[in-house]
């Protein structure tokens, strides 16, 4: 038994106070998921199995300034990459007792969302189960802990898909070394910097001017990501780098505005599309100035009829991260094999 789950000896076995159940009553403790806002909070209860097993319980809510649904109504499915950071986190915290001032650097995400239909929005927000595995990776505590946690995701009694998160969790000297060793400071950069016009809402997928993070650069294949750092949920409490998050985010815009293609107005694109696989491995920090570059590498149709983009994430022409991923058109059905 590692040191850090001997830490964990009294820990609870059902937080709900219901065996074998969870509850969706209120959200865990945001501090324990790293959130500032409670609003940002989707998780909501947590009980261990066994053998590094647990159920997660999640609420999605109807609707969301970021996160809002799609044309068909259906769940945005970075709802669930979000899930999957928070259960992570979450878990990392109250189960294995990893204390609260660590810094987590993330190493590499997969999603799949395999059954799109069923996470269509109603009258109540939804309910969200995971069932997840949790595996060490890499750690060698108490100073540096590295996770895995893999995760099903079920909503009734459907599994509507898949996902998992790889992380590091370092102690503030290591995570220094880290940060100086990549070329970044470790501190946070005031909000104060130039402004860049990015590509209209619609055309990136969203609703609000303020949530679009996609720049043109003029050269084909090529954009930059430009979140603003005041955007209160992409930066939900100050940071010295890009979240993994904000990085999805940009991915998710790009794939929509290249799949989906200008109307004839140039504005709102003629057909929408929705992401269902997203695969990103983390290869370096991405500093929050200068932009990033987000350029096609593979733009190809599956031969479900989706289609398919490599990415590459860089900085000053150094890799930040590779990204694959699948969108489907809005009404498409998504195979069940779709993230193969």
């Amino acid at each position: 038994m590692s040191e850090v789950q001997q830490g964990n000896a009294g820990a609870r076995t059902s937080p709900g106070g219901h065996a074998g159940r969870l509850t969706f009553q209120r959200t865990v403790p945001r501090r324990l998921v790293h959130r500032a806002s409670v609003a940002e909070v989707f998780l909501t209860d947590a009980l261990a199995l066994g053998d590094d097993r647990f159920l997660l319980g999640a609420q999605w809510p109807r609707d969301h300034a970021l996160y809002h649904p799609d044309v068909l109504g259906r769940s945005d499915p970075l709802l669930a990459a979000e899930t999957i950071r928070q259960a992570l986190v979450y878990l990392a915290h109250w189960h294995y007792a990893i204390p609260l001032d660590r810094r987590f650097v993330g190493r590499r995400m997969e999603l799949d969302i395999t059954e799109p239909q069923a996470l269509r929005v109603t009258g109540q927000p939804l309910p969200v189960v995971l069932e997840a595995r949790w595996e060490w990776v890499d750690s060698r505590p108490p100073h540096r802990h590295g996770m895995r946690l893999e995760a099903e995701l079920v909503v009734g009694d459907r599994k509507v898909g898949r996902g998992s998160l790889q992380v590091v969790a370092l102690d503030e000297r290591r995570y220094s070394v880290l940060r100086r060793r990549t070329g970044g400071s470790g501190t946070v950069i005031p909000a104060q910097r130039r402004r860049v016009l990015t590509l209209p809402a619609a055309q990136v997928g969203r609703l609000r001017g303020k949530d679009s993070v996609l720049a043109a650069t003029g050269r084909a294949g090529e954009w930059e990501l430009h979140a603003d750092l005041d955007h209160a949920v992409l930066f939900d409490h100050p940071t010295d780098h890009v979240p993994l998050m904000v990085l999805l985010e940009g991915v998710r815009q790009l794939g929509h505005l290249v799949t989906s293609g200008p109307g004839a107005s140039g504005g709102r694109p003629a057909v929408a599309s929705q992401l269902t696989s997203l695969t990103v491995d983390c290869l370096a920090f991405a500093e929050l100035d200068p932009p990033v570059r987000l350029r096609v590498t593979d733009d190809r149709t599956t031969s479900r009829g989706g289609r398919y983009l490599a990415i590459d994430a860089t900085q000053d022409d150094r890799g930040v991260a590779a990204i694959t991923g699948r969108w489907y058109h809005a009404g498409t059905p998504v195979p069940s094999d779709s993230h193969r």
